[in-house]
């Protein structure tokens, strides 16, 4: 494999090419008329324009990339996250063009692409997963029968769905026939798929995911997990590796059963495994990620492992050069998602121009970006603008260190996920490790990040007031330049 195009835009598709070129493997960029000047598109051997803005007109456009893949030379095309990277159809037709698809098979991101699918190929593994349908239900009559099997409260989810589309809450009966209705037509609008299918609502639980790789010898290893509990609007906006409450039986345990989903549907290269975990530490499958994450630098620093290039090396061919035996997690990483987005408006994105942006650099820090100074944030893509990543030799340093790359971050033109991410760091029930799902709904109001900067004020002032008095009381001599008039 000489050469391989990035079939993706900014930070993902810098951090993949970085590793392509360690590796002594030229890239192709591929960019829309928004990212002419993008690091991606100057990082690359070649880039080619495929489109205006939209990403319908560009980068969705899988037929224009196997074209351009085809007429460069290329070998491989490398999907990163999002667009088109757990597209089945676009993953055979780049197989069919004769070049190689540097992800799982089609069939592999078909089964796992619908939940429903999912659940089935794992339930002859004997895999712990939530109580509720085994198939899509649509009939009222069946749904209450359910729900007095199951119990209250249940949780409706489109089989196609993701980032909370297509999923309400049924607390009560009564409520039922309603949330089902708006379900069925969320998920027909978003995904153009109307399947749900119910189950037992988990009330307090955690996030925690599952890294695995395979190869194509049959070889299947994980290398442990995720914590990507603190979210907002069903998005993950700050993650860490290890999880701070899984016990090593617990551990051992759901990497096993990673293992099994990714051999339940013939798994090859990196992929992720979601769970559920209540209070008790029991877990739930969940549903498995046929891509890179983009929390995936947690795992590489715990465990010195480079992802992207693992999945190069397993499509062109190669055996995993490791076994489980051989994985060790070391230290602790926690990152913040940096969205452009107003945490003081409801997250809305914010856009403009970074008049200022400057990156912190400093001992354990990491930064994936894709912007640099003076650029302007497009309104067509998503808003994150960098994975600010630390890593410590426990789970303390590394907060610490990441509070203060926090600190270091200078960004401006633009609102930020930064104040959020500081919150979210300071916040007891975080540094304690008692936190879930609902962190953000719990704890997090705009006027809790004010508070905070409202007493950073208050100390600026009073350290300020201190100065200046301790400056009245000295005698000051006025500075003076020497007149020369004497000489004249």
């Amino acid at each position: 494999m000489n050469k391989i195009l990035v079939a993706n835009r900014g930070e993902i598709a810098l951090r993949v090419m970085r590793t392509a070129r360690r590796m002594g493997i030229k890239t192709v960029a591929v960019y829309s008329e928004a990212d002419r000047r993008s690091p991606h598109v100057l990082f690359a051997d070649e880039a080619v324009c495929i489109g205006p803005p939209p990403s319908n007109q560009s980068y969705l456009l899988g037929d224009k990339i196997i074209e351009v893949a085809k007429s460069l030379g290329v070998d491989g095309i490398h999907p990163g996250y999002g667009f088109l990277s757990e597209n089945a159809a676009f993953a055979q037709a780049v197989a069919n063009a004769g070049l190689t698809f540097i992800g799982p098979s089609p069939q592999s991101i078909e089964v796992m692409g619908s939940k429903l699918a999912a659940k089935d190929a794992v339930r002859h593994f004997d895999i712990p997963m939530v109580p509720g349908t085994e198939g899509a239900i649509s009939d009222l009559m069946e749904a209450i029968k359910v729900g007095r099997e199951v119990g209250y409260p249940l949780l409706v989810k489109a089989s196609a769905g993701g980032g909370g589309k297509g999923m309400r809450i049924v607390e009560a009966p009564a409520e039922l026939a309603s949330q089902m209705e708006r379900a069925i037509s969320e998920a027909q609008s978003a995904f153009g798929d109307g399947s749900v299918f119910i189950e037992k609502y988990i009330a307090s639980p955690r996030h925690i995911e599952i890294q695995v790789l395979a190869d194509s010898f049959g070889n299947t290893v994980h290398l442990f997990e995720r914590e990507c509990s603190v979210q907002r609007r069903h998005q993950k906006v700050v993650e860490e590796a290890p999880s701070s409450i899984l016990t090593p039986a617990v551990r051992a345990a759901m990497g096993a059963d990673a293992v099994k989903v990714a051999l339940a549907c013939q798994y090859t290269g990196a992929g992720t495994v979601e769970f559920l975990v209540d209070e008790h530490l029991n877990y739930y499958f969940l549903e498995m990620n046929t891509r890179l994450q983009v929390e995936h630098p947690v795992t590489e620093l715990i465990t010195g492992i480079d992802l992207v290039e693992q999945q190069i090396r397993v499509a062109r061919g190669e055996k995993l050069s490791f076994s489980q035996e051989d994985l060790t997690i070391s230290g602790h990483a926690v990152e913040l998602r940096v969205y452009a987005e107003d945490p003081y408006n409801d997250f809305l994105p914010s856009i403009g121009k970074l008049t200022t942006y400057r990156p912190p650099i400093g001992e354990g820090i990491r930064v994936d970006d894709g912007f640099e100074e003076g650029m302007d944030i497009p309104i067509y893509y998503d808003p994150m603008l960098a994975k600010l990543v630390a890593f410590g030799k426990s789970r303390p340093e590394a907060i610490r260190r990441l509070l203060q790359a926090i600190e270091n971050y200078e960004i401006e033109g633009v609102a930020t996920t930064l104040p959020f991410g500081k919150f979210v760091l300071e916040h007891e029930a975080f540094t304690s490790g008692k936190f879930d799902t609902h962190f953000v709904k719990n704890y997090f109001t705009k006027d809790a990040i004010s508070a905070g900067d409202t007493a950073e004020h208050e100390v600026a002032a009073m350290l300020a007031m201190r100065l200046y008095l301790a400056e009245k009381l000295q005698l000051n001599v006025p500075a003076t330049e020497e007149s020369a008039w004497w000489r004249r």
